[in-house]
């Protein structure tokens, strides 16, 4: 899956359009198209002896999509591409029904709708039935097979995939309780500060006032007698943790080029977290530097490192790591780069390509709501859409998750901001806005995809959310419909002649190219016009706005691929009266003195 997916994936389950879906790509976008004209496609495979012919029904199909993370069966079109609308009579006036049966057989709540390609005559009717992906650990059957799409086929799953979902719900390591540690063992300025962040976080004056004893165990860190491996690595002693995990302990190295293999200094931090973490970002924030930006009135200047983001970076690396693995956590700190790297790969169900979109199952539970009741890091998932938010929302680009594996996850923030303009844009945007307000990740990754030129990837509700805050502006219509950052950025980054091309062409765009044409060469075909208008127009759009010129402007010849065109009589005519009158026009007023030093122009130009 490329990255630009990344971009597409919501949380909720958006309806398509017949548009959308005849240009949607089965195994990208996890669509199954199906003709089913006659409305008869199976519901369960009916009789049919061959359990790989039984498969290919609604109850298989919809089985295999939800397992992949969910998708759409589609009946009523043809499966290539782009895909045609043929109709269909399946479940015709029984979609609930259908909704109930596939609940009832395989615990799959669908989303199912009709859509027609002529809504006002209601033909072409398409029946979309659409799935969310499975729970987290969960797999659903058909026949007692977990299946899988594999290209035209359904099949089972590999035993190696059912196993890496089956443990998804693996053992919760931090609420493991560590052997032979004693209350005594923690750190007690680690338990004030933990204290004094809960209290502040959750408007709970009165939890400072709690034993240490009773502030742990209210926070499950503790029981009893028992100290649990999130309260050894958030509040231990030092020397406790580097006799029980000293894996735990974070490297930071410091280069001065990216090309350097030794470093110039090494630095490692081992203690309570609490205690800690300022640290860390205490000494990255020494070697940080800052980048002036300015527009106008506006002045601002951009750490090469945000504080909300780095700091996010650590915690996840701490709260998700997998501590059974022998190896620290290390960050490689470049004057432009911060990599930050940890062992083992993803949470079970979080991949590079879902970790914006997923409900993950932290590796670290207990560890993990701990530090989100403290202040410390953000709730599942929310963390890394900061990152993504406030790295894009600077001009830089893309956090870089590519370097990961199954045995570390890395992180690379790049310092250097691509589009200074973008980040003003952004902010004079938001500027005024509550925290609430503010744009989403998702539409900041779209404005960062609009930017580019790949509006085409971004989904309908992000767009119809940049258009009611007028982020953005349609340009172009049908299939040449795209969209462009708002007039305001293009003013920011001095590039007031790009958005004047990106106006929507007619007749008064085109007819200046046209005419230089005409200078050249008399007559001019189809494929003229295309080549003079393409940047800016359709072939379609040009094929129509041509037609519409004639005969007002043009004259055309012939038929077919034959057909020739001129210009018009009418036109010739009409430009010649009009600069005749403007010579007139212009020579009287310099009879009467309004005009000078212009008379051996209009001369010429007569």
């Amino acid at each position: 899956m490329s990255m630009l997916k990344l971009y597409k994936l919501q949380v909720i389950i958006m309806k398509w359009t017949i548009e959308e879906l005849k240009y949607a790509r089965e195994s990208e976008d996890s669509v199954e198209f199906k003709a089913a004209e006659h409305g008869n496609f199976s519901y369960d495979g009916g009789v049919k002896p061959n359990p790989k012919d039984r498969r290919k029904c609604i109850l298989g199909y919809v089985t295999a999509l939800c397992n992949e993370g969910g998708g759409a069966l589609v009946l009523g079109m043809h499966d290539k591409h782009p895909h045609k609308v043929v109709g269909t009579q399946q479940n015709l006036d029984s979609i609930g029904v259908l909704e109930s049966n596939i609940y009832n057989d395989c615990g799959i709540r669908p989303l199912i709708y009709e859509l027609y390609e002529d809504p006002v005559n209601r033909t072409g009717r398409v029946l979309v039935i659409q799935v969310e992906g499975r729970p987290i650990g969960k797999l659903f059957r058909f026949e007692d097979v977990p299946l899988m799409r594999v290209g035209e086929e359904l099949k089972p799953m590999s035993d190696e995939r059912i196993f890496q979902i089956m443990r998804e719900h693996e053992p919760d390591f931090s609420a493991e309780y560590c052997r032979n540690l004693k209350f005594s063992d923690l750190d007690a300025e680690a338990i004030s500060i933990l204290k004094k962040r809960y209290a502040d976080k959750q408007h709970n004056p009165n939890f400072r006032a709690l034993s240490d004893k009773q502030a742990l165990s209210d926070l499950k860190l503790v029981s009893g007698n028992r100290i649990t491996y999130a309260a050894l690595l958030l509040v231990g002693k030092k020397e406790i943790i580097q006799n029980h995990i000293p894996q735990a302990a974070v490297v930071i190295e410091y280069r001065k080029s990216t090309s350097l293999i030794p470093f110039d200094n090494r630095q490692t931090y081992c203690g309570p977290f609490y205690k800690i973490v300022d640290d860390i970002w205490h000494d990255i924030n020494l070697r940080n530097s800052k980048i002036d930006i300015q527009n106008n009135s506006y002045f601002d200047n951009i750490h090469y490192f945000n504080e909300e983001v780095i700091r996010e970076a650590i915690n996840n690396a701490f709260a998700h790591r997998d501590y059974r693995r022998n190896s620290e956590t290390v960050i490689k700190l470049y004057p432009e780069l911060f990599v930050v790297m940890n062992a083992g790969g993803f949470p079970l169900g979080v991949s590079q390509e879902n970790l914006l979109q997923v409900q993950s199952t932290p590796r670290n539970r207990l560890l993990s709501e701990v530090l989100a009741a403290t202040g410390v890091g953000e709730r599942s998932g929310q963390g890394v859409d900061k990152i993504y938010r406030i790295t894009l929302s600077e001009g830089k680009a893309l956090p870089d998750y590519s370097h990961s594996d199954n045995f570390r996850v890395e992180l690379r923030i790049d310092a250097t901001i691509q589009d200074a303009a973008f980040a003003i844009f952004l902010e004079s945007e938001q500027r005024d806005l509550d925290p609430e307000e503010r744009l989403s990740v998702n539409e900041v990754m779209g404005l960062d995809l609009i930017r580019k030129g790949e509006s085409g990837h971004v989904s309908k509700e992000i767009i119809d959310k940049l258009l009611t805050r007028k982020l953005i502006e349609k340009r172009g219509k049908t299939r040449a419909t795209h969209y462009i950052l708002a007039k305001g950025y293009y003013e920011i980054c001095g590039q007031n002649a790009q958005y004047t091309q990106e106006q929507e062409w007619g007749v008064e765009q085109a007819l200046p190219h046209i005419l230089n044409h005409f200078k050249s060469f008399k007559t001019a075909k189809m494929r003229d016009f295309a080549s003079l208008l393409e940047p800016h127009m359709t072939r379609r759009q040009v094929r129509s706005l041509i037609e519409k010129m004639v005969p007002t402007y043009l004259s055309k010849t012939g038929v077919g691929s034959a057909t020739v065109y001129s210009l018009s009589k009418s036109f010739i005519k009409s430009s010649d009266i009009l600069t005749k009158a403007i010579g007139i026009g212009i020579q009287e007023l310099i009879k009467r003195g309004d005009l000078t030093n212009v008379q051996d122009d209009v001369q010429n130009n007569s």
